[in-house]
């Protein structure tokens, strides 16, 4: 269940974040290998500044105002918390005007031999 708020999260913010281009686009999509999954959450919305990213994912940290984008900071804290909880890692790439991609991955489950 703490996963799928993962993906509420993410992709609920790449609905809001893209709710002002033009045509709106969000793919998702998945790779892997021998340790890890990876997800990968790309948008063509609002996008933010690279050089703020350290701040996505703590609590209260917003890079766009309240009245441009409701919402109260917390989301991408959860997000995080909830991927690092499950041993995973997480990060995020973007460019203002031009989207944002955020990606998280976790570990591979152990198979039995």
């Amino acid at each position: 269940s703490l996963l799928r708020q993962v993906w509420r999260n993410l992709v609920g913010n790449a609905v809001k974040y893209t709710g002002r281009a033009a045509e709106p686009q969000i793919r998702i999509y998945a790779d892997s290998d021998d340790r890890e999954i990876r997800y990968h959450i790309r948008d063509n919305g609002a996008g933010f500044d690279s050089r703020f990213t350290h701040k996505l994912f703590n609590v209260f940290q917003r890079l766009h105002t309240a009245e441009e984008f409701p919402g109260n900071g917390v989301g991408l804290a959860i997000v995080a918390r909830v991927v690092e909880r499950h041993g995973g890692r997480i990060w995020a790439e973007g460019e203002p005007g031009r989207g944002a991609e955020f990606h998280f991955a976790l570990p591979r489950p152990a198979t039995e031999e």
